[in-house]
């Protein structure tokens, strides 16, 4: 049983991208969920995969992608506008 936790770094997604970031990489973010959002916010791009169906309507602003054959369509388009 799990009685108590510590977070190392609060945040480590968003904090990851924004190192990537500060080092001249162009990040493209992809997560599922709402502890995924401040990480795909930092990114230069977002994207929602396979995410439930109140994620998509909060989060309208990114794009969303359902299976990994348009995940890979969405990245190629994406990284062509680049």
């Amino acid at each position: 049983m799990i009685v108590d936790y510590n977070l190392r770094q609060p945040e480590a997604k968003k904090q990851t991208v924004l190192s990537l970031r500060s080092l001249n990489f162009r990040v493209i973010g992809i997560g599922d969920s709402y502890n995924d959002i401040h990480m795909l916010k930092a990114a230069h791009r977002g994207i929602l995969f396979h995410p439930p169906e109140n994620v998509k309507r909060e989060y309208p602003d990114f794009p969303v992608t359902e299976s990994y054959q348009e995940l890979k369509e969405t990245l190629l388009r994406l990284t062509d506008d680049t």
